[in-house]
């Protein structure tokens, strides 16, 4: 797709309204649609006085034309005006309104010069802005794709997951110690074989090791099954897996092992009838009681089969259960001849098969692209795998409906700042080094001319989301990589280098130098009483010191905020000017026992600016300080 082309779908652009705004920013709002779909863009157009001839272009599968108020602001306050749509999946219908947007523009701001566009999205909109940056010219001049997924993401990331919170729940307390600040440093340590062949077959996944120290997290505890939704996907795709699975060899449901021990002793399939039906005015079923229950608890969602009275196999029901009344409540989504099928007498089978299989789904994905050597530990030495395969490779049949075409080949069209996590758990941090190498097969000689990666520091997956004490904000940097992009493409001002660091095994390490770190995110070194840990008795005054560096002409620290107990209740603290190096040191007393993790967060901005709400940069240094009862320690 070029800048001249006209895409047949969204060739006829409509403007419904035309608005002047002031909140949250002074701007002149654009509303329109597509004609013929039902496809809806917004363009959001600052004073002519304050725009600099740019435009940013926000993309995710799921948003909605609106943006929101921050990205409105930025963007203004960056000299850029905003374009967003409900695109979905893929880059057409971003493309054709930024390339509508330009004519608006040109109208609105009464010029004929060149305008610039940015398109940036982070998780799914990462893959729509690869898609679009590798498959359009002309359209982008530049592009930030952050915490990237890779083609082998979805679901594999999700399932692996799973696997480890079948495995390792229960030890996963005892894991997050270890790799919390102040721990051993060696989780295996405290688990058996079984356990540490897992956590190491996760971990060559790419699930960072120390993102375990958020364990409800890492292990998708607050959701049903830890599969993300996406089992219904597979089982949509690959009907037969779970047959497969627990009845033919090369599977964890058939082989002989202390881990296949433990499928086993998890597996329930169990079968028994529906007793009273409970009916609506209607006639049709509600919920039922039924008349036993397996006595085995599931860690997994349980699928509830219905039998017609001939004992043929209709299908699932969505409902949920109470176990001490044996109700099942119906839910949405039920097809007609389920429904139709709830009589008393008739036979239902519970069962956790699918959910269980699908957590070693990733051993039988085996990547037949070259590159992805997580998967090395499934393959022989003859390089074969030791599992079966499944007929399909989903994670790019899924990650492709996302990008809009073939992609994740390098082939970049645009300047690039990727900017990933190092906390990340849903998008590896390992995905951006490995697409950092596509980009360079590609362009060779021309790839630090045209492309960074910068990494993230304490951070995860979560944008401006619930924030634990452990985790920063990542906005800030995504925002400085946007600004200066369009510099690079504007002005030729060379960006910052990438972040440099150690991959083995799929973990990333990074310098506590910042010189030597690199990127633009501040460094920061803190103590306790000169280690990363300290037992005290209560009443005792400890010592804290930090160190926080900025790298080379990235910016200044201008603020500092210390968390003493480790609640992520952070308050601001004065350190004198801002300036790209800064020492601090406070006391502090404990009166109460307990095991705190106190934290230093320190925030850089390119221009030393203390007031400004954009492009903060923010890191943390933790520690760990044990408290003791007087005279017991």
């Amino acid at each position: 797709m070029t800048a001249e082309c006209v895409d047949p779908l969204y060739n006829r652009p409509i403007i419904d309204s035309q608005s002047d705004e002031t909140v949250p920013v002074p701007h002149h709002k654009v509303t329109g649609h597509f004609e013929g779909t039902d496809k809806k863009f917004n363009f959001y157009f600052p004073p002519k006085k304050q725009w600099q001839g740019r435009l940013f272009n926000l993309v995710y599968p799921l948003q909605d034309e609106n943006a929101t108020d921050v990205t409105i602001s930025f963007g203004a306050d960056s000299g850029a005006y905003t374009v967003q749509t409900n695109g979905g999946g893929g880059y057409r219908v971003d493309a054709a309104a930024v390339k509508f947007s330009k004519t608006v523009a040109a109208k609105y701001y009464g010029t004929s010069k060149r305008i610039y566009g940015y398109i940036y999205g982070g998780s799914g909109g990462s893959y729509q802005t690869i898609g679009a940056i590798e498959n359009t010219s002309g359209v982008w001049d530049g592009a930030v794709p952050y915490i990237p997924g890779a083609p082998t993401a979805i679901p594999n990331n999700f399932f692996a997951r799973a696997f480890a919170r079948f495995v390792l729940e229960d030890k996963a307390p005892l894991i997050a110690d270890a790799v919390s600040p102040g721990g051993s440093g060696n989780p295996y340590a405290v688990l058996n074989k079984t356990e540490q062949a897992v956590l190491l077959e996760v971990t060559k996944l790419g699930v960072p090791l120390r993102a375990w120290e958020d364990y409800s997290y890492v292990l998708g505890l607050n959701d049903a099954d830890g599969l993300l939704g996406f089992g219904s996907t597979v089982r949509m795709i690959d009907s037969t897996y779970a047959d497969d699975f627990w009845s033919k060899p090369g599977y964890l449901g058939t082989e002989q092992s202390a881990l296949v021990d433990l499928f086993r002793a998890a597996k329930i399939d169990f079968s028994t009838k529906i007793g009273q039906v409970n009916r609506n005015a209607q006639n049709e079923p509600t919920s039922f009681v039924l008349e036993n229950l397996p006595t085995q608890q599931s860690k997994f969602k349980l699928d509830y089969t219905v039998y017609n009275a001939d004992g043929t196999k209709v299908g699932l029901l969505t409902g949920s259960l109470n176990a001490s009344t044996k109700l099942l409540t119906l839910g949405s989504g039920n097809t007609s001849s389920a429904l139709k099928a709830i009589e008393t007498g008739a036979k239902l089978q519970i069962d956790n098969l699918w959910n269980l299989a699908l957590t070693s789904y990733h051993r039988h994905q085996v990547p037949k692209q070259a590159g992805f050597s997580g998967w090395d530990q499934f393959r022989a030495a003859d390089g074969n795998p030791l599992y079966p395969q499944r007929p399909m490779e989903i994670g790019p049949l899924i990650g492709g409906s996302v990008t809009g075409g073939e992609s994740f080949t390098g082939k970049i069209q645009t300047k690039v700042i990727v900017v990933a996590n190092l906390l990340d758990t849903d998008a590896y941090p390992w995905h951006a080094d490995w697409y950092s190498a596509k980009v360079k097969q590609y362009l060779g000689e021309r790839y630090d001319d045209n492309f960074r990666l910068w990494y993230n520091d304490n951070a995860d997956h979560i944008e401006n989301g619930p924030r634990t004490a452990r985790l920063v904000q990542f906005d800030g940097i995504v925002q400085q990589a946007l600004r200066d992009v369009s510099a690079w493409v504007e002005k030729g001002v060379v960006p910052a280098k990438s972040t440099l660091y150690n991959l083995t095994d799929n973990q990333l390490k990074v310098s506590k130098n910042a010189s030597s770190r690199q990127g633009i995110q501040p460094v920061v070194d803190l103590t306790v009483n000169g280690g990363s840990r300290i037992d005290i008795e209560a009443g005792q005054t400890v010592t804290f010191v930090a160190k926080i560096q900025v790298p080379t002409k990235a910016g200044k620290v201008v603020r500092t905020e210390w968390d003493f107990l480790g609640t992520g209740k952070f308050k601001t603290s004065s350190f004198g000017n801002p300036n790209q190096t800064v020492g601090v040191s406070v006391k502090y007393t404990y009166t109460k026992p307990g095991t705190y993790f106190p934290s230093i967060r320190a925030t850089s901005q390119r221009e030393g600016d203390t007031k400004t709400p954009f492009a903060n940069i923010q890191n943390l240094g933790r520690v760990r300080v044990v408290v003791h009862e007087p005279s017991k320690f």
